[in-house]
């Protein structure tokens, strides 16, 4: 046999020469909750190795993220009060603002991303304006632009809407430019789909919808052109990177997305992956490492070239020790 796959497989040092993906502590994001009060460190039932924090207990955390290499850190806030439109995601005081600022003082170099959205403030646990049972577009976009404009006033490098409202990039874009923030990088979430991957997350930001559901804005997880859909209008809009979320279930809009544009790609493994895993791990039936490191690289193999993960702090380690 003249062609023999297998000799390139015949050493780690072979193996490592010529593998086509390589994961990196680079390609990480870690997302983190931030509440109020002073020395919380409150762990998360369904999502082992997470934690809430206050502010102080915040900034030590993202002094440990750093140290990891880990290059950012993406900030959900959980308010002390909420009301119908949410008034504290785009207050001067609010916590994300304050912990954006707190960050920017005491750890260098750490870029900060800042998830744009209300469902965490609201009253109603819904992602914008509710009228008559029904999420508002425009003016749900209208109070997103003001968020994005007092998270960068904070000093947040880069801004994350969330939220799925139609327009929503176009009209940050124009707020942050006009209010000086033309250097403010925006991430949208193009592809957000309505999916039961979100659970654990909606316990850890206390956002989970008091009525109804989300469908009516994150995306129908049976489709896939209008994911491609989504990230042209939002590049179009002036996206500077778009993501894809969920990521594990989700690996074939990946590589739609990351080959019909050529703006950064981010992929969101979320808490639902996350705590599959860790559930599995604890009970001793993977290996958490391999596994954890499996999944990671093969959304980087999908397309991705940042990928938000909650196991970011677990891979760094692992890939370091390697």
């Amino acid at each position: 046999m003249r062609i023999r796959p297998r000799r390139l497989r015949t050493t780690e040092t072979l193996r490592l020469m010529v593998r086509e993906t390589r994961l990196s502590v680079d390609d990480f994001v870690y997302p983190a909750f931030v509440v109020p009060g002073k020395g919380v460190r409150e762990s998360i039932p369904s999502m082992p190795g997470c934690f809430r924090f206050s502010i102080d207990s915040l900034v030590a955390e993202a002094k440990e993220i750093k140290g990891l290499g880990i290059p950012a850190i993406l900030l959900f806030g959980i308010p002390e009060t909420k009301d119908e439109i949410g008034t504290e995601a785009f207050s001067p005081d609010g916590i994300v603002q304050r912990a954006v600022k707190a960050i920017k003082a005491h750890v260098d170099n750490l870029l900060v991303i800042t998830d744009v959205c209300l469902c965490e403030y609201t009253s109603h646990g819904h992602c914008g304006v509710v009228r008559d049972g029904k999420v508002i577009n425009d003016l749900t976009r209208e109070l997103l632009a003001k968020i994005a404009v007092s998270h960068a006033g904070a000093g947040a490098d880069i801004v994350a809407p969330s939220d799925m409202m139609d327009g929503r990039v176009a009209a940050i874009r124009d707020a942050l430019d006009s209010s000086g923030f033309q250097d403010t990088a925006i991430m949208s979430y193009s592809a957000k789909y309505a999916s039961a991957f979100y659970g654990p997350f909606r316990e850890a930001a206390e956002s989970a919808p008091q009525f109804g559901d989300r469908k009516s804005y994150q995306m129908d997880p049976a489709n896939a052109r209008e994911a491609l859909k989504e990230v042209r209008l939002d590049v179009d809009e002036g996206a500077d990177i778009v993501m894809v979320k969920p990521a594990l279930a989700y690996m074939d809009i990946i590589r739609l997305v990351r080959d019909a544009t050529d703006v950064p790609v981010a992929a969101y493994n979320v808490s639902g992956e996350y705590a599959m895993v860790k559930a599995a791990a604890q009970n001793g039936w993977i290996d958490e490492e391999r596994i954890v490191l499996e999944v990671l690289t093969s959304i980087k193999r999908a397309g991705a070239d940042i990928i938000l993960t909650y196991h970011a702090k677990d891979a760094a380690r692992w890939l370091a020790s390697r």
